[in-house]
Formats: structure tokens, sequence, C-alpha cells
């Protein structure tokens, strides 16, 4: 009799640690994590041509490679814009902040590639090689914008009116430097790391549609609510 408690006992005591192994892992209340994953094999970057002006060839060791689509060990995908596309309420959204993100160019290369603003917060443009550049943002729905900016000079900014994602910027002296300003209406997004995670943190209860956007591989959306993951997965073509 005693062994055959003891036998129940131990089988009622596996039981609901199978249940919880069987349970989706959640985010945090007020938060929405996830990971953008590559399928596939990824893609061989291009070397980038810097002999235009050997300036800055000279700052680089060896061979630059183009950091269009850079996929991490177990398929993440970097530098994927993450955001609350809609489901945002008004109230909820806090004014735009004062400080400048900031942009370098350094060996003739955009650092970072990816920068994120809410509508009126400035971009500031520093030039830290020993060569001359020329500015282009080429966007659609804001007023472009194109600056000089020569060697030893100081900062420039920009600001934009109105929410726009992916706004192409490019160097004209330099055709190779090229990287992306997305301005959004909320502070809800993220841009992914190494392994392809985000996290969008402060987020009121509800639902929302996020918006996953890549340069070269597109934009696909989710509908998600706080405190739950969303994960997404490109496809090489």
């Amino acid at each position: 009799m005693t062994m055959i408690r003891k036998t129940l006992f131990g089988a009622a005591l596996m039981i609901p640690a199978t249940l919880v192994w069987a349970q989706a892992p959640k985010a945090a209340a007020g938060e929405i994590t996830g990971k953008v994953t590559y399928e596939g094999a990824p893609p061989k970057n291009k070397i980038l041509k810097m002999d235009a002006d050997p300036v800055c060839a000279s700052q680089h060791p060896g061979p630059v490679s183009s950091d269009d689509t850079l996929v991490g060990p177990g398929g993440g995908l970097k530098n994927v814009l993450v955001y609350a596309k809609a489901g945002v309420p008004a109230a909820s959204i806090p004014p735009a902040p004062t400080t400048s993100v900031k942009v370098d160019q350094k060996g003739c290369i955009y650092t970072p590639r990816i920068v994120v603003v809410m509508v009126g917060q400035p971009v500031e443009f520093s030039n830290d090689d020993p060569t001359n550049h020329h500015i282009q943002a080429m966007a659609e729905v804001n007023k472009e914008w194109t600056v000089s900016q020569n060697k030893g000079t100081a900062p420039q900014s920009v600001t934009f009116n109105e929410p726009e994602v992916g706004i192409l910027t490019i160097c004209h002296l330099h055709p190779w430097m090229r990287m992306f300003i997305h301005v959004l209406q909320n502070p809800f997004y993220a841009v992914t790391g190494d392994d392809g995670t985000f996290t969008i943190k402060g987020l009121p209860p509800g639902y929302y549609t996020l918006e996953a956007w890549h340069e070269k591989l597109g934009t696909q959306t989710l509908k998600v609510k706080a405190g739950e993951k969303a994960d997404f997965t490109f496809k090489a073509d």
C-alpha cells in the first residue's frame, strides 16, 4: 500500500511540471519581446569599392563589406526596425525628445546604419573623416534635405515634421555610403541587435499592430497583445 501511494504521489508531482514546460514564454507586462529570423542561407554581402577616395580606403586595414543584410548565429537578423504601427492610444504618446540622435561619418561609413527618431526630434551628423562629405536624406513625405559637410566642420542637424519610415540617406561624394532614418509618431519601437532579438517597452495594455521593416527584405506585420511575444521570419528570395 505504501508503495502504491508513493508511486501515485510521484506521478502527481510530475504532471504540473509537464504543463509548465508546454506553456509558451511571455514577455513582461507592458513589453513585447521577440526575434526576427532570416530563413535560408545567409546572403554574401558585397565588398565596398572605396577606390574613388584613397582617404577612405586608407582608414581600413582590409576590404569592407556592405552591412545591408547581417545574419548572426541562429539566423538572427540585425538592423530590423520593429515598431507599433497601430493601436497606440494618443494619450500615451509623450512629447518628442529634444536630444539629438547622432550619426557619425567615420571611415566613410555611416554609423549607425539605422536611426529612429520621433517627429520633430533632431538627427545630428558629424564628420570624423579627413575628407569631405555631402549628405542627402532622400525623404518622400518630408522635405528632402541635403548639405555639404567638409572635414573639420561642425555637426549638421535636421528634423522631420511628418512620420516617415525608411528615409534613405546617402553621400554624393561616396556612393557606397548608405543609412536609413525612421521618423515615428510614438516611442514604441526597437531595432534588432546582432542576434535578431528586440524588446519594446512601456506599452499600455492592449493590442498592437507591429511592423518589422528591413531595407532589403521589406516589411511584415503582426497583431500582438502587450505582454506577449512576437516573432518574424524573413525568407531568402
